[in-house]
């Protein structure tokens, strides 16, 4: 089992079926959940999974939670890279042991978006556990179409 981070390719192919929005006037909502060490997501994941997904409770519910578009998309003041970004997310009061996570979007199918790798298991004990997403420019954000 190993968590590798990408964009996922279905998430790619719904891109250009127009299956997804991620304008700030959309009614899709798009989630985060988080997953142990013994989960296998990669960029073939199709869609969200209870599978090995950080357990229910302690300060974490089952669907992670739903995200904020920060920065919506857009490709900056030029350039050919287009992006989006999510504000940063939090489970307060949280015991969590979390390996990775997966972004996807809510609604029929629940697809998957993309798949987060924190490089090893992190650890909250009854404190904030945060997923703290990159500056979002055409560089680091999150979510980037070169």
């Amino acid at each position: 089992m190993a968590i590798s981070q990408a964009m996922c390719t279905s998430f790619k192919i719904a891109l250009l079926d127009g299956e997804m929005d991620f304008s700030s006037n959309t009614s899709q909502t798009f989630k985060i959940a988080l997953y142990t060490s013994s989960a296998s997501l990669d960029a073939a994941t199709t869609a969200y999974t209870t599978s090995n997904e950080v357990a229910n409770g302690n300060g974490y519910t089952t669907g992670g939670n739903t995200l904020t578009i920060s920065t919506n998309p857009t490709n900056g003041s030029s350039g050919t890279t287009a992006f989006l970004d999510f504000t940063n997310t939090v489970w307060t009061n949280a015991s969590i042991t979390a390996r990775g996570a997966l972004i996807y979007q809510t609604g029929v199918g629940n697809p998957a978006v993309a798949v987060l790798d924190f490089g090893a298991d992190k650890t909250s004990t009854a404190g904030d556990f945060t997923v703290q997403f990159p500056v979002g420019d055409a560089t680091n954000a999150i979510i980037r179409i070169a």
